[in-house]
């Protein structure tokens, strides 16, 4: 009877240490999860960067969000666009005309491989739109087709020329015609990236030549400071 009741102590201690070891063991895992999601959760947040990187990355912010006028543009699909649509998203504008020979049609692919390296729900929350500077050409249709074949997603704004000068003087944007020796005209245009934010308001711009990887620290660093 006393050697199985030594029998029975010993075991009972064997279990309760295995318990132990168990439980143990779990919680260790339990901790181990806790660091590694909050790690990977670090690793998906913005990294918040000076006002001096920002430029040296090739963006600018402004020290105060400037207000836009209202002024009354045409969107691609022949609706109305006026500064008040801006609100609600963030928006990277860039003036310029389907017939450019080079710059915007690189502009806008860069847009889009910079577009393509957002998260949807960033996506979700951003608007790339083409302002054409050359309304007697761009029509609606006409506009609308050319920036859909850079990205679906992407909008085309027009004018007259009165009210698309006077938003892009507001935006730091020239742009002038130019008449040319054998005939016909181009545009001579700015070649940065302007930022309005959810507010419809002028907050940044992206400094020619575009890198959509430098795009997307200062872009994303810009909207974590953003106080909406």
């Amino acid at each position: 009877m006393e050697n199985q009741s030594v029998h029975m102590d010993t075991h009972s201690v064997i279990s309760k240490q295995k318990r132990g070891i168990k439980i143990t063991v779990f919680i260790l895992c339990l901790l181990i999860f806790a660091v590694l999601s909050g790690f990977i959760h670090k690793l998906g947040q913005p990294r918040i960067i000076t006002d001096t990187e920002l430029r040296i990355n090739g963006a600018v912010k402004l020290q105060r969000p400037r207000i836009i006028d209202d002024i009354e543009l045409l969107s691609d699909n022949g609706s109305g666009f006026n500064t008040a649509d801006f609100h609600g998203k963030w928006t990277l504008v860039f003036f310029g005309f389907t017939h450019c020979p080079d710059i915007c049609p690189t502009t806008l692919s860069t847009l889009n491989d910079f577009y393509k390296t957002l998260d949807s729900d960033t996506r979700d929350s951003t608007d790339i739109m083409l302002v054409s500077v050359d309304p007697s050409r761009d029509k609606p249709e006409q506009l609308g087709q050319y920036v859909r074949y850079f990205n679906p997603e992407f909008r085309g704004v027009t004018g007259n020329f009165f009210d698309l000068k006077k938003f892009a003087t507001q935006l730091n944007v020239p742009f002038n015609k130019v008449t040319l020796a054998e005939g016909g005209y181009t545009i001579d245009h700015g070649s940065q990236v302007v930022l309005i934010n959810p507010r419809g308001h002028y907050h940044a711009f992206f400094k020619a030549p575009l890198d959509p990887a430098k795009m997307k620290l200062t872009y994303r660093s810009i909207r974590a400071t953003f106080n909406g």
